[in-house]
């Protein structure tokens, strides 16, 4: 039996804060995407894009939260 961890809240917002964007702990999904497209809009992020891209692979081991937030916000815009 193979067991995965899916990705969470808190899984979401420490990719996010790894690529050096300031995110509140506790911060909802929804926030957490919110944060990381204005901060991308306003001086670009590096690498965000690309960890858009990996998660958007991984829509069906994430919790829904976190799949709604990345399929609202940041898919669409940085596709």
């Amino acid at each position: 039996m193979m067991i995965v961890d899916l990705i969470d809240g808190d899984d979401f917002r420490d990719r996010l804060v790894a690529l050096g964007i300031r995110i509140p702990e506790g911060a909802s999904p929804e926030t957490c995407a919110r944060m990381a497209l204005l901060k991308h809009a306003e001086v670009g992020v590096p690498g965000l894009q690309e960890l858009v891209q990996e998660l958007g692979g991984q829509i069906d081991i994430m919790l829904p939260s976190v799949r709604a937030a990345l399929e609202r916000f940041l898919l669409p815009a940085l596709r």
